[in-house]
């Protein structure tokens, strides 16, 4: 099994070092570290670790700042790490993406499950993602084809069932999808309706 990638971002390097030395001694691979939080991002965005875990407070980027552009541009999960309990931060936290929240001081038991629950909670949302998409596309095509169908029996006189059938073998002969198939029938209709 691959060890897990972390990028760890914390502006006390004394920290950072507990953490590093905690995480490897756990198993995880830790392959950059980060004094602020626009390095954080760079860094996340260059190495693409399985996780990022930040401190909240940080110069130039805040944690919760930097995990929102990485969970935007879905690089990786985010952990928080912070002496900080306040509700506002927690809040902005949830706003941000972030999938994880652990409060400092904590100790190397709270780590395992705070990762492993954050990294299958990103794997659930990606695969979400993936599926809504998905749909989406599948609801596309069914749409450009009952458009295309629509046209072939206004055009050719054909039954529903017909112009179905013609759009599949068309696909089948052609090697194409029934969408590119429904796309260029479309098309060549609005060609021919232009010319006229």
């Amino acid at each position: 099994m691959t060890q897990t990638r972390v990028v760890i971002a914390d502006d006390e390097s004394i920290i950072r070092m507990d953490l590093r030395e905690m995480l490897q001694s756990l198993g995880y691979l830790v392959v950059g570290e980060a004094g602020d939080g626009i390095s954080a991002v760079n860094l996340a965005r260059e190495l693409k670790p399985d996780l990022v875990i930040m401190d909240i407070k940080m110069p130039d980027l805040d944690g919760i700042a930097a995990a929102k552009m990485l969970t935007e541009e879905r690089i990786a999960p985010v952990l928080l790490l912070t002496a900080f309990s306040q509700q506002e931060l927690v809040e902005g936290a949830k706003e941000a993406g972030v999938v994880g929240y652990i409060v400092k001081p904590f100790r190397e038991s709270e780590l395992v499950p705070a990762i492993e629950v954050a990294l299958a909670r990103f794997k659930e949302f990606r695969s979400l993602e993936r599926e809504a998409a998905d749909l989406k596309d599948t609801l596309e095509t069914r749409k450009l084809v009952e458009r295309a169908k629509g046209v072939l029996m206004d055009t050719q006189g054909l039954k529903e069932a017909e112009a179905f059938r013609k759009i599949q073998k068309l696909s089948m002969n052609s090697r194409k999808s029934m969408r590119q198939i429904a796309e260029a029938i479309l098309l060549a209709h609005e060609v021919e309706k232009e010319s006229l």
